[in-house]
């Protein structure tokens, strides 16, 4: 059995309370019983118990993070990069996936906060997801958004510049002398969704290419997701001649349906998509992206939610956003060339 509080106390002839105050190095405890307990805690080997510990002083040094799928490539890095910042500062990081699910999401935050956790990173599965936020929000509790940002939500964020980086990515692709875009989204209930239509919105634009809505695809963010959408590309009358994938998940959906009806890229449809997946790009690099930095944005992240644990809580939110780069390879073919 692991030795006590009591245990130690016993031997060491003092009270229960004293050991107390010299584990949570408070005052109180003369150097006589300090000498006494050190030598009782060395010969039981005792251990105090964190989680006891946490209730007397409220500091857990437990992070939460919520992300909607663990299984998508970008938000490996996004945990990694978390962790380790928040290692290095003595946390240690409770990971949930909340599979784009509202509710799932809400109750995995009420687990969080029933486990003490003393802030919250979170890539929100919508704009429904304000409903369970802003009540730790408004509590002062911190909170940090990461890839998404949710209107009317006042706290700290970390995105990437969709707008812009869409509309280079889509520039490019009409640059290369496509006319017909087709654009593999998710619902506009989330920022990303949003901010990448009016990035590719405004690259018709420039390009003089009149906006199609039946050239967007709303689907969800993941392979399935991709793989039908593909199909209903497939089956208009008037296909496309390139397809701009929201993120890198879809765009494997979307080579998969192509690939089972007899096409390639880039040489039947060319393709184009957000995030760059090193392993993927090791076995077929052709893809042309928009590469996020995903680590960066996590550290960056959970530099603002120490902050906000240790310092400030009432401070004006502060949003922070890294530009994408864009990576040309072979998936998007010239027209005509």
């Amino acid at each position: 059995m692991a030795a006590t509080v009591r245990d130690v106390a016993r031997l060491a002839g003092v009270s229960a309370m004293a050991v107390s105050r010299f584990v949570n190095d408070r005052p109180g405890v003369s150097a006589e019983a300090r000498a006494k307990i050190e030598a009782a805690i060395a010969e039981l080997d005792y251990a105090p118990s964190k989680i006891a510990s946490s209730l007397i002083s409220a500091k857990t040094q437990l992070i939460g993070m919520i992300v909607p799928d663990v299984s998508n490539p970008f938000f490996g890095p996004v945990v990694r990069g978390a962790e380790v910042i928040a290692r290095k500062a003595g946390y240690r990081l409770l990971l949930c996936n909340s599979e784009h699910d509202l509710k799932l999401e809400r109750d995995y935050v009420t687990d969080l906060v029933a486990h003490r956790v003393e802030g919250l990173i979170i890539a929100p599965a919508g704009e429904g997801s304000i409903t369970h936020l802003k009540r730790l929000v408004t509590q002062n509790f911190p909170v940090v958004t990461i890839d998404r940002v949710v209107q009317g939500l006042q706290c700290d964020s970390v995105a990437l510049e969709n707008r812009s980086a869409a509309e280079a990515l889509v520039g490019h692709i009409a640059a290369r002398n496509h006319r017909r875009i087709a654009f593999v989204t998710d619902a506009e209930d989330t920022s990303t969704g949003r901010e990448r239509l009016a990035g590719y919105r405004r690259a018709l634009e420039i390009a003089g290419i009149a906006y199609d809505d039946d050239l967007v695809f709303r689907t969800s963010t993941d392979q399935m997701g991709g793989y039908r959408a593909a199909q209903q590309v497939l089956a208009l009358a008037q296909r496309p001649t390139a397809i701009f994938a929201v993120n890198n998940m879809t765009a494997i959906g979307v080579v998969e349906a192509l690939h089972q009806a007899g096409h390639e890229v880039p040489s039947d449809f060319s393709l184009a998509c957000f995030d760059d997946v090193a392993h993927l790009a090791i076995l077929a690099p052709f893809l042309t992206v928009i590469d996020q930095p995903a680590e960066r944005m996590a550290e960056a992240a959970t530099h603002m939610l120490l902050e906000r644990i240790s310092g400030d809580r009432n401070a004006k939110p502060r949003a922070v956003t890294f530009p994408g780069k864009l990576i040309v390879r072979a998936s998007v073919a010239a027209i005509g060339a």
